[in-house]
C-alpha cells in the first residue's frame, strides 16, 4: 500500500490536490452552464472532460447533474462515469 510508504504531509497535499480538482471541474460545469444559458463564450468540452480525466470524476459528475449539464451527450453520460470508477479502482488499489 502507498500510504505505508509516504509521509503523512504527502499524503495530505494529494487529498488537498484531489479536493481541489473537483472543486474545479464543479465550477467549471456551473461556469459552462451559466454561459450556455446568456449565449456567450464557452469552456471547450475537452476542458471539461480533461478536468474529470485529472481525477476530478467526482466533482465533473456532481457538476453534470447539479447543474444538468451535457448529461445527454454520450461522450459526457458514459466517460464521466467511467473516469469515476476508474479512479475509484486506482484510489482504491493505491491507498486501501
Amino acid at each position: 500500500m502507498l500510504v505505508e510508504l509516504l509521509p503523512p504531509l504527502a499524503i495530505r497535499l494529494i487529498y488537498a490536490v484531489l479536493i481541489a480538482i473537483n472543486v474545479i471541474a464543479f465550477a467549471a460545469y456551473g461556469i459552462d452552464k451559466k454561459r450556455a444559458i446568456h449565449d456567450e463564450w464557452r469552456i471547450p468540452e475537452a476542458t471539461l472532460l480533461t478536468l474529470a480525466a485529472a481525477c476530478g470524476s467526482v466533482g465533473a459528475l456532481f457538476g453534470m447533474y447539479t447543474f444538468r449539464h451535457k448529461t445527454r451527450k454520450p461522450k459526457f453520460a458514459y466517460g464521466v462515469p467511467l473516469m469515476l470508477f476508474v479512479h475509484l479502482a486506482l484510489f482504491y488499489w493505491l491507498f486501501l
